[in-house]
Parts: C-alpha cells; structure tokens; sequence
C-alpha cells in the first residue's frame, strides 16, 4: 500500500496564473460536494449503491483538467471528477444513477457504467481491465488520422494484475500509441492490499518491462497531477508513445458503502487524513492569498444550489416503464440492410472460378477499397498473408498500418477494435483459430455486444474465424464454437457454406454497424469451387436460402452440414427440401417455418456438439410454433458430445454424417 501518507503536499504552482488555480479549486470542491450529497441520500435510503472517491479527487479533475476536451477518458468507479470537469450536466448525471430514463442509459446501467461521446467519456464495465485496450483502438485511430491527440485510461492497483491491463500496455508500446495510463495506487482492492496483489516496489515499475515510459506522482497533489499529465500529453501529441502514471493516494472510504473499512488500521486512515487533497489545497492558496473565506462561501454556495436543483429534476422524473419493442430494438444499432441485387444474373458482370478461400480474400480486399477506414488485425496477417494466406498481398497493397501484425493478445485486440468504432472506424479482427477466440471471450459478449444497448454506441468490428474439424487437427484446432455467440444478444453470427456467400456475407458485416461473427470452415477453404461476380455485391445476413429443393423431408443446416446434407441426400435418393441458414443470428425463422409447413418432417444437422448445441434452440422454436405441421418428431443430428479428436478414424466418428444418413432415411418414411 502507499507509503507517503506521511509526507505533507508540496504545491508548486510554476507558471500557472490565478486563474488557472482558481478553476482547479473550483473543480476540485465540486465532485467532493456532490459526493456528500450522495452519502447524505444513501443513509437516508434514497439511493441504493455507492463508490466514494474522496480523498483521491485531485487524480481525476487533475487529469481531465489538462487534456483537451475531445480526448477520450475511460473511467472506473471513483472518477466523478472527470464528468464534472467535463461539465456533463449533473441532472442527466443523477438520473443515470438513479435508473431514470433521461439518464445515459436508458435505465439499463448502474452507476459509472456507462459512457457519453459527446462528453469525452467510456465509462468501465464490472470486469475493469477490459477498457485499456478500448483506450489502444481509439489511440491507434488518432495515430492513423495524425490528429495529434492522446486517449487516457484510468485502472486501479488491483486491476494491474488483470491479463487485459498487460495485453494493452504490451500493444500500446509496441504500436507506439499514445495512450495514458493511469493507475490509482489507493492501497486496496476492496479489502486485499498491495502486497497481497504483487511484489514490485512500485506498480510503475511494471511499465519498464513493456519499453514504456512510467513515472510515480502524489496522487492528492492537484497541482503535480495537473503539471505532470499536461507535460506529458503535450509531449505525447508531437510524438506517439505511450506513458503509465502511477498515483500515490489512498482510498478514504470502503470499496462501495456497504463494505465499510473496518479493514484498515486506524492510524493509516488517520496519516492520509491529513493529506485529503481538497482541505490542503485550499489551505494552500488561502495562504498565497489566492482564495479567502468569502470566496470558499460563495463557491460552496453556488455547488450546493446546482446540486440541489438538479437534484430535484431527478426525483421528480417517474419511475422507469419497460417499452418491450425499444427494449428489442436497442440491441443492435440501426441497419438500412438491402442487399445488392444478385450480380450472377447479369452477364455484363464478369465471374471467375473462386475457391471458398479466394472469395473471403476477393471479399476482404474489395471491402478494403470500399472502406478507407477499415483497419485489419490478426497474428501473422501482414508479411506472411495469415496462416491460411487469406490476406496475402494485403500489406504490399494497403500499407503496413491497415493491414496489421498483432501480438498474441487476443482480448486486447478486439479491444483495439472497438476503440477503433469509438473513433469512426471499421476493424476486422483475424482469430488465427476459432478456437482461440476464448482468449477475447470478454471482449465480444460483454464489450461488443452490449455496448449498443447499454448506451447506444456502435461497435463496427467484424471477427474472423476458421472453425471446424475434419483436418485432423484435434481438440484445439477444430472446434465449432459458434453456439456460444448465438446465446449472446448484440452479435450476429454468420456461416457461409459457399464461395458465393462467403464473400457476399463478408462484404455485408463490413456494411453492418453492429460485430459480426464470421465463421469459415477450413476444410472448405480449397475443396469446393464456384462461379462467383469479380466485383462488389453483399447477401443479407439474417436471410436463408434454399440449397436443394424437396417434399419428403427438411433438413435445416449450416456451414459443413449443408455439404454433407446434399451428398448423403443425393446418395440415398430421398427428396429433401435442404435450408442453408447462412446466418445463425438473427435466424430467419420465415424461411424455417415455410420448409416445415412444406415437408412436415425435419432434420437439423450441424457439426457442433449436440447439447447446448444451435440444434436445440431450433428444435424447441419449431416444436413451440409449428406442432401443428408435424408429422414427426424433430431430429437433431450433431457432432459427438466429447472435444474433437484427433486421430482421423476417432475424428470421422465424431462427425455426423452416418448418423444424420440413418436419421434422414429414418424420417423420410417416418
């Protein structure tokens, strides 16, 4: 924990005019009073929860107060300075942490869990660690567009022992990116201390062992904080790089009210006591006789009364109603989706022989032309072209910072990607394995899908995915994961099973605001063959398609399972009506419902593990919905339930394909 409660502040106000002191006075009274005001309403039980900041005030206003105004800060929970300097309007602040309507979020998020562009500001989730590498992608942007200006995230001491807070330190200073990262030593993390969390001196000592700049500062000094973060963004604007400031201070109050701090040794609460940064600072400029007790009066006056109007604009706004179709259509941002008119029946378009690989790579370079905005990312993508070569060629043609080798970070890339959208840009990430992407697990269902909803920000990011077995590359190389994204509101998942859609549906997620999951299978990269368009044309996601018309029977697939649908199907001879989904979120349940009214028997076929699998999710709709049109039982037919292996005869019998030709043949003559 800190160890210089007992060192008094040090102000020195350097070239800083009265006027400048005054304003940090002023900022600095003004979070410390609405935060009494807080305490006040929470003993009175007229708030439910709240994350006190005093005594560490003078790192946020300080630090807010000496970037400018359309440098984004992503905060956490104790940094109300940064919305107040920020002059976010304290009604609309209330009304957030009340759960009102007019607030932020609609109701949706608590506290500081929230973020408003028009104010400069990302606030945090519950999992920390995460918004660093949002601060890389909105870094990485001002870099690309030489706008000359930095991003700044705050973490705490106990976030700096999350992997997301060492992948983006690690990019950060790799990439060169002007980021600041600011950490708030305040000695514990709810109740575990320093020295339980890790054994360097110093927390900025962790930034030498990423080539990066760091230095320590008193944390409750307003004056060394402002100084420090205004020479170091001025410098940082001129030349790209990133630095970590680790604040010494200390965390007056418990980790939220309700834990109390009991915890703490009575005399190291009193030793920082003396160090509160609001009652120093404003005995110092008594002193130097640029402040007096009328103008303390007038200013606590003139706080007290906007806090208490705006106070009142918040109780008297109703209590929160749940609109169900607003509820629904904030979940995914706004798409005026008319896909392209189908250039295969126009002859005057030239077509060419593509491989499913070949159309991904013709999809990712025309979006390339198309968006002079969109970056990509990936291990190995630039130089050597990706592991499968999808993107060979790429950095020759589109230079080095579009087309970008990554560290093997996978969270803080997608990270970088979202951050990227905060700024206007459009990012694909590269999983070199659909497997890996467990690694960036948090980034995708807790940052990119529910960003939109939670406060009405796009996340314009597309992920790549080679998925699938039947290479004999066994349990961590094969897997089909997509049923995991599909559980997720916010994402859209997409599988094409053809060339011809593998890159219509790609150019159309780099159309799509909102994060698309891309699945390729890699056993169809170079075994199947198509007459595809040379140029630009997209395929609707959310729409299915028919890739054999029959009576006897529905199957409904995906991917793989459309290939193996049609084979065993034309093999036996039975007359089935096979749907290819195409996309597995949002489904089409129109094209569903029509085939099963069509055949009244169905099969669903897909690669992935049967339980918890996208089979049972359309077993139970259509049993819900369409039990009338039944003439038999609803089959599924997956994929073992065991991790795939990797000995090709053990491979071949986790695979579906006999059992779905028993299961077909079965309910064709059911």
């Amino acid at each position: 924990m800190p160890t210089t409660a007992a060192q008094p502040i040090q102000f020195k106000k350097g070239k800083l005019s009265n006027e400048t002191l005054l304003k940090l006075y002023r900022r600095l009274l003004n979070p410390r009073m609405i935060e009494e005001k807080m305490l006040i309403l929470l003993r009175q039980g007229q708030i439910s929860k709240w994350f006190s900041g005093i005594g560490q005030e003078a790192i946020a206003v300080g630090v807010t107060s000496a970037l400018l105004p359309d440098e984004l800060v992503f905060t956490l929970h104790r940094n109300l300075g940064v919305f107040t300097v920020r002059d976010v309007p304290l009604a609309t602040l209330f009304s957030q942490w009340q759960g009102k309507k007019s607030g932020f979020s609609k109701g949706r998020e608590r506290s500081f869990h929230f973020g408003t562009l028009d104010y400069g500001i990302v606030g945090m989730i519950s999992h920390l660690g995460p918004q660093l590498a949002l601060a890389d992608g909105v870094a990485l942007a001002h870099k690309l567009k030489g706008e000359g200006r930095v991003a700044l995230a705050f973490s705490g001491e106990g976030g700096t022992s999350e992997g997301d807070f060492h992948e983006a330190l690690n990019v950060a200073a790799v990439w060169d990116l002007p980021v600041i990262f600011i950490v708030e030593n305040n000695g514990y993390g709810l109740s575990t201390t320093t020295k339980e969390q890790f054994r360097c001196a110093n927390i900025a000592d962790k930034g030498v062992g990423y080539g990066m700049k760091s230095v320590i500062i008193d944390g409750n000094n307003i004056l060394e904080v402002y100084n420090t973060l205004d020479k170091l963004a001025v410098e940082m604007r001129k030349n790209p790089h990133p630095v970590l400031v680790e604040c010494k201070t200390f965390r007056m109050r418990g980790h939220e009210e309700a834990s109390g701090v009991k915890y703490v040794p009575k005399e190291l609460l009193e030793a920082w006591a003396l160090k509160d940064p609001l009652t120093n600072y404003e005995r110092y400029l008594l002193e130097e006789g640029v402040l007096d007790e009328k103008m303390v009066a007038k200013l606590r006056k003139e706080i007290k009364e906007e806090i208490e109007a705006a106070w009142k604009i918040t109780v008297s706004e109703p209590e929160i109603e749940p609109d169900l179709e607003e509820e629904l259509g904030d979940v995914y941002a706004p798409l005026l989706q008319t896909a392209t008119p189908n250039p295969q029946s126009a002859i005057a378009n030239p077509q060419s022989e593509r491989r499913y690989i070949d159309a991904i790579s013709d999809g990712l370079r025309l979006a390339m032309l198309r968006h002079g905005n969109l970056v990509l990312m990936g291990q190995d993508i630039a130089g050597y072209g990706g592991v499968f070569k999808i993107t060979q060629g790429f950095m020759d043609e589109f230079g080095g910072d579009r087309v970008r080798n990554t560290p093997i970070c996978e969270s803080a890339i997608v990270g970088t990607a979202l951050g990227l959208s905060l700024k206007g840009c459009k990012s694909m990430v590269e999983m070199q394995f659909a497997d890996f992407v467990t690694c960036a697990f948090n980034q995708i269902v807790n940052n990119l899908a529910k960003i939109h909803y939670r406060w009405g920000v796009a996340a314009d990011v597309v992920v790549r995915m080679p998925s699938g077995g039947g290479v004999g590359a066994g349990p961590f190389h094969s897997q089909s994961n997509e049923a995991w994204f599909v559980h997720t509101p916010g994402l859209k998942v997409v599988i094409p099973s053809t060339p011809y859609d593998a890159k219509g549906l790609l150019l159309a997620a780099f159309e799509d605001p909102n994060p698309v999951m891309y699945f390729e299978h890699k056993a169809l990269y170079r075994s199947i063959t198509e007459e595809i368009p040379d140029g630009y044309y997209t395929v609707e996601i959310g729409k299915a398609r028919v890739a054999r018309e029959g009576s006897a029977v529905s199957v409904i697939t995906y991917g793989m399972g459309v290939h193996w649908a049609l084979k065993v199907c034309e093999a036996e001879g039975i007359d089935a009506d096979i749907i290819d989904l195409r996309t597995l979120l949002p489904l089409d349940y129109e094209a569903i419902s029509a085939t099963v009214k069509k055949t009244n028997r169905v099969v669903i076929l897909h690669e992935d593990t049967l339980t918890g699998g996208v089979g049972g999710e359309l077993s139970a709709w259509i049993s819900e919905h369409l039990f009338e049109h039944l003439d038999a039982p609803v089959k599924r037919v997956a994929g073992l339930d065991t991790p795939i292996p990797f000995a090709i005869p053990l491979e071949q019998n986790f695979m579906p394909v006999e059992r779905f030709r028993e299961a077909v043949k079965q309910l064709a003559t059911y």
